[in-house]
């Protein structure tokens, strides 16, 4: 029987078999037709209702206990993605449905439109005022409708991005006939593509008969892979739609092309282990991994993939973490993007990191990733004579610190056990595991420990399901633990439970199912036809677990459990804290309590505070968490290795006291990383890239200006694309650099503390207005020319900085010296300003480096330039000699000049007429 809450007074019912006769319901409910095997179910009030399928013949269905919801939300989002990967961005076409009223396609979620019914409830609620909005949980970003509404639809764009899949649609507060629309949680990144198929490619299964395998993105759910005993599946939209994985032929005999023991999804594409050897799909290849890859050619049992989504996390050694893990059973070998593959361990050298005998069998039992988004745990196989019993003992690894550390885990079985870990969703290092039969459980770091128990045949599951074997566990990010048989039988409990439960009947024992995830996060099955075909179907887990715990009485110990935890990732830098608030209320004298608990390095200092509150019966307690740092990085031996030591990574978790298999959430699980932002960058106030001609130039910088006095001038390329706009300073004017802060989310704040600046291509023609006496020193403070005195072998850039800054400000440190020098360091109040010099303009560009050392983890520098103007030059005294030269000679030439004219005119006008006139009289 199925039954499906539509948070709506209708419900649906859905009876699976031949011997159905008719509903037994309870008189506040009518049903639409009462002996059809799939009809609707309408119940005036709501409560628990205990509905029964009639069947005929000796055997009896189970009755269920179906709560019934009284809630005003009534219709539903409906979100259909566009993708656009020319510029990575993504469309939402939004609009509202009413599961009652729904198109069909609509209710499978494969609509690419929406219905008639759809599109006049949207536009009725949009002119009520509704509209939709997207907000995103790790960055906390919200996206709004870009234009008005079309065809009954929104449209709302966003970036397509890897750290910030978690997304929320919600809308207004806006009622239509009094009823509401619920918000909706789902994930989203980048386009997934599926392997096409391509004709005359053969299919690759497991062995015939044997159960389903599968895989999927821990951080995206719905992309999945599924081989079945007789094609492998593959789907980005949980099944919604779903391709055939195929393998060109003549390179897998049929014999091998039907033996995959085990597969693995990961970004560059799925892995098969085909009879201890790996094989790699893509869209452009099938080929074997071995020798070629660092990988062995043969003798791999097993390989796995990472189960929990950490999207951030801090690496102190910069390195890579891994995607996938594989192991023969003397080594084990981590697997990174572009097919890259590290060898990591041996059982020999485990050996001798364990201090084991040499005499013993120690060999690799499984191995699977932790909660831990950073370590990985080995199971391990311990032996002497290896006849009837061995030892399973556990060791994790860390990714980051390259440690090994062996778990207080030790658990004897029969030579020819297989067990099955699976590591719960928690801060600390807990797990269950399994073998045919049973379920162990680990809980609280390896303290709490035993067999999960029922209430008959003490735990041996296969007896209570037909002597069936257990196919799979599947646990989810609230505590949820499915335990699946391979007769479609399934078990219930949460996690810190330490007994389960068998809920009702489901799926024909005859089909393949498995459980997944969909992109709401909620649970799936999965079931394959031997018609070669696929099929999810939704799960309602909380209606059934509320179903069966009707029926054993059991109660949550507390009625609300909250806080303040919106993120699952916080990270500190220096001088940061957090803090954060829980909160449980229960009945009173049941005596519930709050507990904290973190795993990791001891870096963070930690305060609790505990406010008590009784009222009308009820007991309510609120904790205050504050995680706070007090480290001193200033003036110490080893600036570097101290900030080492105190950077990493926390995993804590916030639960009750007390739980249950009815308690809705277990606990709060979050990640505290104290260490650099990658996304924290500085800038200088008033720069930019678009206030000036957008191109690179040549420009001479005189040798005298230069620090280290070179025989020749120099010729500096200005790149824009690097350093940006200049700002034009005229050369009177005093500039005070004002540094502010940014993340990705934009502006921070502006910085307060100290900085230091230099002309990054070695000018020294600027000072400072301040001298050290008027900041107040009591002895000299550093300078760039006694620090790179001290520091002749390295670098300008690296000769100063908050590693070996002191300052000035106390008898106790440095020598008197002179105080009327010029004060390098800077900062927001201290009216330091940069000061030009008076006979010439220039280009400075100038880097900027935070100096306090206590102010970030990052080593925070930015780049700006300044050009000086309004410099009326001095003439050289060559230029003067030279224009006075051509001067002179310029006033002798018209000197000759007007001698020889006069001399031509008096010849012309005076001498020449006068003796002319004398000639004709002595003519005459």
């Amino acid at each position: 029987m199925t039954s499906v809450e539509t948070k709506t007074d209708n419900i649906k019912l859905e009876y699976e078999g031949t011997l159905f006769s008719e509903w037994s319901v309870p008189g506040t409910c009518s049903i639409k037709n009462k002996r059809s095997p799939k009809t609707e179910l309408r119940c005036s009030s709501p409560g628990i209702q205990i509905i029964k399928p009639i069947v005929t013949g000796p055997d009896l269905e189970e009755e269920r206990y179906l709560s019934v919801d009284s809630s005003h939300t009534c219709f539903l989002w409906y979100y259909k993605v566009i993708n656009f990967t020319n510029n990575l961005t993504q469309v939402i076409v939004i609009w509202i449905y009413d599961p009652e009223n729904a198109d069909p396609s609509e209710l499978l979620w494969n609509a690419n439109e929406p219905s008639l019914n759809s599109i006049i409830l949207s536009k009725q609620l949009a002119t009520l005022g509704q509209k939709p909005a997207i907000y995103t949980v790790l960055r906390r970003k919200v996206y709004f409708p870009h234009r008005k509404m079309k065809n009954g639809t929104w449209h709302i764009s966003i970036p397509m991005t890897a750290d910030d899949v978690l997304k929320e649609i919600r809308g207004n507060q806006v009622a239509f006939q009094d009823c509401f629309i619920a918000d909706i949680f789902f994930l989203l990144t980048f386009s997934l593509l599926t392997i096409p198929e391509i004709p005359g490619f053969l299919p690759i299964s497991s062995p015939q008969g044997s159960q389903l395998m599968a895989d999927w993105a821990a951080c995206v759910p719905s992309f999945v892979v599924v081989v079945a005993d007789m094609e492998t599946f593959q789907t980005n939209d949980s099944f919604r739609t779903w391709t055939r994985i195929r393998v060109p032929p003549n390179i897998l005999t049929d014999d091998e092309r039907h033996s995959v023991s085990d597969v693995t999804l990961s970004q560059d594409g799925i892995f098969f282990l085909i009879n201890g050897i790996l094989y790699f799909k893509n869209y452009n290849a099938f080929k074997g991994l071995g020798s070629n890859v660092n990988l062995p050619d043969g003798g791999i049992i097993g390989i796995t993939s990472r189960k929990w989504c950490w999207i951030n996390y801090l690496l102190k050694d910069k390195g890579r973490r891994s995607s996938m893990a594989i192991w023969t059973e003397k080594e084990v070998y981590l697997g990174y993007a572009l097919l890259k593959f590290v060898k990591i361990i041996t059982t020999e050298k485990l050996k001798e990191l364990l201090n084991m005998s040499s005499a013993a069998t120690l060999t690799i039992h499984n191995v699977e990733y932790t909660g831990h988004p950073l370590e990985l745990a080995l199971l391990l196989n311990y032996c002497i004579t290896c006849n009837i019993i061995k030892k399973i003992y556990l060791v994790i690894y860390n990714e980051d610190t390259k440690q090994w550390v062996f778990q207080d885990f030790a658990l004897d079985v029969t030579t020819d056990t297989f067990l099955i870990p699976n590591f719960i969703y928690s801060a600390m290092p807990e797990l269950i595991l399994w073998d045919k039969h049973r379920i162990y459980y680990y809980y609280h770091n390896f303290t709490d420990t035993g067999v999960l128990q029922t209430p008959t045949e003490f735990g041996n599951l296969s007896r209570l399901s037909h002597n069936s074997t257990i196919h799979d566990v599947f646990m989810d990010y609230y505590g949820n633990i499915v335990v699946k048989m391979e007769n479609n039988v399934m078990f219930y409990f949460k996690i810190n439970i330490k007994d389960g439960v068998k809920l009702h009947l489901w799926t024909n024992s005859t089909i393949k199912s498995l459980i997944s995830l969909n992109t709401s996060g909620k649970m799936y099955l999965i079931h394959v036809f031997e018609n070669g075909t696929i099929h999810p179907q939704e799960y309602p887990l909380k209606l059934e677990a509320q179903s069966i715990t009707f029926k054993t009485k059991e109660k949550c110990p507390y009625i609300a459990f909250h806080n303040d935890i919106f993120r699952v990732f916080y990270l500190l830098d220096k001088g940061q804290n957090l803090s954060v608030w829980a909160q449980i209320v229960y009945p009173e004298n049941i005596g519930l309590y709050i507990i904290v608990e973190s795993y990791g390095p001891k870096i963070l200092e930690e305060k609790n505070q505990v406010h008590y509150e009784i009222a009308s019966g009820y007991c309510t307690k609120t904790m205050t968490i504050t995680f706070s740092q007090n480290i001193n990085y200033e003036a110490v031996d080893d600036y570097f290795k101290l900030q080492y030591q105190n950077t990493g990574l926390l995993l804590v978790h916030v639960r009750p006291s007390e739980h249950a298999k009815t308690c809705p959430v277990s606990q709060k699980v979050f990640q505290i990383s104290v260490g650099c932002d990658a996304n924290k960058f500085i800038a200088v106030k008033g720069f930019d890239k678009k206030e000036c001609l957008q191109h690179d130039f040549f420009y001479i910088i005189e040798k005298s200006y230069l620090r280290d006095r070179p025989s020749k001038h120099l010729r500096v390329k200005y790149n824009w694309e690097k350093y940006g706009c200049p700002l034009r300073v005229d050369f009177r004017e005093k500039f005070h650099p004002v540094v502010q802060l940014y993340n990705d989310s934009g502006y921070v704040e502006d910085v307060e503390v100290n900085f230091i600046v230099w002309e990054i291509h070695g000018r020294h023609d600027y000072s400072f207005n301040n001298t050290m006496k008027k900041s107040g020193c009591l002895h000299e403070a550093q300078t760039w020319k006694s620090m790179t005195e001290l520091n002749k072998r390295l670098p300008l850039e690296e000769a100063w900085g908050p590693e070996n800054y002191k300052h000035c400000f106390s008898y106790a440190i440095g020598k008197p010296g002179d105080l009327n020098q010029p004060y390098e360091i800077i900062n927001k109040s201290n009216h330091n300003h940069l000061v030009w010099p008076l006979d010439h303009s220039g280009m400075y560009v100038f880097r900027v480096k935070i100096l306090d050392p206590n102010y970030s983890f990052c080593n925070l520098t930015t780049i700006f330039a300044i050009e000086t103007f309004g410099v009326i030059p001095s003439p050289s005294a060559y230029m003067v000699a030279a224009f006075l030269f051509l001067l002179m000679l310029l006033f002798f030439s018209i000197l000759v000049l007007s001698y020889f004219h006069y001399l031509r005119i008096y010849r012309e006008y005076i001498y020449e007429p006068l003796h002319k006139s004398e000639r004709k009289q002595k003519n005459n």
